[in-house]
């Protein structure tokens, strides 16, 4: 009788620590939660260590070469270079459409010495 006693407050027991380990919120469902929480850190960490090396060798072409820094000056400015000419292709408007105001057109401007 006392061996069945002794026996079923064993696996009473058992079941508590079992309950506690895949039910509990700071059992197994936490441990995966934090997986998980890993494992989109790290993909994050990726993704900003391609960022930065791409920054990296921007700064560094920006910091060695004139090519870099015109080309910038080109994209960014519209920056047009010595002996240049700038052409601005405009399609024309279509029979349903206005014609666009001066202060929505955008061009670039250069100052040719």
């Amino acid at each position: 009788m006392t061996i069945r006693i002794v026996a079923g407050f064993l696996l009473l027991a058992l079941l508590a620590m079992q309950y506690r380990v895949w039910v509990s919120p700071d059992g197994m469902r936490d441990v995966w939660r934090l997986e998980q929480a890993i494992k989109a850190q790290t993909e994050e960490n990726d993704r900003l260590r391609e960022r930065n090396s791409t920054l990296a060798a921007e700064v560094r072409d920006l910091k060695e070469g004139r090519a870099a820094i015109e080309e910038r000056a080109r994209t960014d400015l519209g920056m047009v270079g010595n002996n240049e000419t700038f052409f601005q292709v405009v399609p024309p408007a279509s029979a349903g459409q206005a014609p666009a105001k001066p202060s929505e057109k955008r061009t670039a401007q250069a100052d040719v010495k």
